[in-house]
């Protein structure tokens, strides 16, 4: 992929764009017309909605391969002789349960050596490849702060207070005592992740397949499915605490809704009372959160003046925007129902932290399913809002 041909889909998705508001105009034209529009047109943009989607995704995609060509700068940088072994005793583990070498290492005290939980922490290329695809793949934690931790919680100190104050007449006037500041204590807990693919005996002796790139995709699949969805939706208990989960209101510990006033729809309106709800110290910093079924009914909406709201991004670097604001897309978000959260806006950044504890760990388990062996991996994660104040969320509701 070169410069040029990036260009020309970028191009490409501009006129895509364009061709979209015409047969949009011509839709809201047909509807005061004729009090409904046409189903021609409605067919033509459903399929232009998509294909946006469709051009906006391969963009990203291409983009993505093309800033890192060939395979990332973290897996190229040269490993030491002491990881380098560690990686070779780790290879003879996973092939053949050879735990020799392993436990030489374990006597060394490397930091990579065994897990006092039972089985062998993964190699830092598989660690790397883990970490790094499940960072470009899930938007929450592109968006969000994340902190990676030695121990099983984060301690986050809340200070959502401010001192009091007032006016006094002089300087011998009688001062009463002020409100004082009350300062308080979030715990996040690293909760486990569990994953267990398998493979057969005779699969994982063949020397021409790469065990390690085998397992980190199959480790990486279903962290990225679990972890993104908690983030979104998580109960807390267990698992992350996802950020639709907190009773509605304005008070601390619970988020803001904004209702649309239309059930199950989605208005400029309430675009508007959305953005307006946010802080502005928030506002500079803030990305709206939406799943792909959402974006397309929100790419339809106009302002008073005949505006629209939506603007398509061209390129990573200027993504789409609403409301002149980022807007990511994440598949867990809600789809457009009666009283859904279908959308979020936050500065991410301060409303909600993730927490990985160090390391992925896998225990070689060739009994339990044969002629399978199966690879018990586990990985701690947590979640939580640190900040109601910096996010808001639509509710499709009256």
């Amino acid at each position: 992929m070169t410069i040029s041909q990036l260009t020309k889909k970028m191009d490409g998705l501009g006129r895509t764009w364009e061709e979209f508001k015409s047969i949009n105009d011509r839709r809201l034209e047909e509807i005061e017309k004729k009090g409904s529009a046409d189903a021609l047109t409605m067919e033509q943009l459903g399929r232009m909605n998509s294909s946006i989607d469709s051009q906006k995704s391969r963009i990203s995609s291409l983009e993505t391969a093309y800033l890192r060509p060939g395979a990332s700068k973290s897996f190229d940088q040269p490993y030491n002789n002491a990881v380098m072994e560690y990686k070779d005793a780790f290879n003879q583990y996973i092939r053949r349960g050879t735990e020799d070498d392993l436990a030489y290492f374990e006597k060394k005290a490397l930091s990579v050596g065994s897990d006092p939980d039972g089985g062998y922490m993964v190699t830092p290329q598989i660690s790397n490849k883990i970490v790094e695809t499940v960072f470009e793949t899930s938007p929450m934690r592109q968006l969000s702060s994340v902190e990676t931790i030695s121990s099983d919680v984060l301690e986050i100190i809340e200070d959502n207070d401010e001192a009091a104050a007032g006016w006094t007449a002089s300087e011998t006037s009688v001062v009463t005592e002020t409100a004082t500041p009350t300062v308080g204590k979030k715990v996040i807990a690293a909760h486990e992740l569990v994953a267990q693919p398998k493979a057969t005996q005779k699969l994982i002796d063949d020397s021409s397949i790469d065990i390690e790139s085998w397992l980190s995709g199959k480790l990486t699949d279903v962290f990225v499915r679990k972890e993104n969805t908690a983030f979104i939706s998580g109960t807390g208990t267990g698992q992350p605490t996802g950020i639709l989960t907190y009773a509605a209101g304005t008070a601390w510990g619970q988020v803001e809704q904004v209702n649309t006033g239309v059930d199950a729809s989605i208005t400029a309106d309430s675009l508007i009372d959305l953005f307006f709800s946010l802080k502005e110290e928030y506002v500079a910093h803030a990305t709206f959160l939406m799943n792909r079924a959402t974006a397309q009914q929100v790419r339809l909406l106009k302002d008073a003046n005949g505006q629209y709201l939506w603007n398509p991004g061209l390129s990573s670097s200027s993504p789409d925007t609403l409301l002149g604001l980022p807007v990511k897309q994440a598949a867990d978000m809600p789809s457009p129902a009666s009283g859904s959260l279908s959308i979020a806006l936050a500065d991410f950044k301060r409303a909600y932290q993730i927490v990985d504890r160090t390391g992925v760990r896998i225990l070689r388990d060739p009994y339990t399913e044969k002629p399978f062996v199966k690879f018990y991996a586990t990985k701690r994660v947590g979640g939580d809002v640190t900040n109601f104040e910096a996010i808001k969320l639509l509710n499709l509701a009256v």
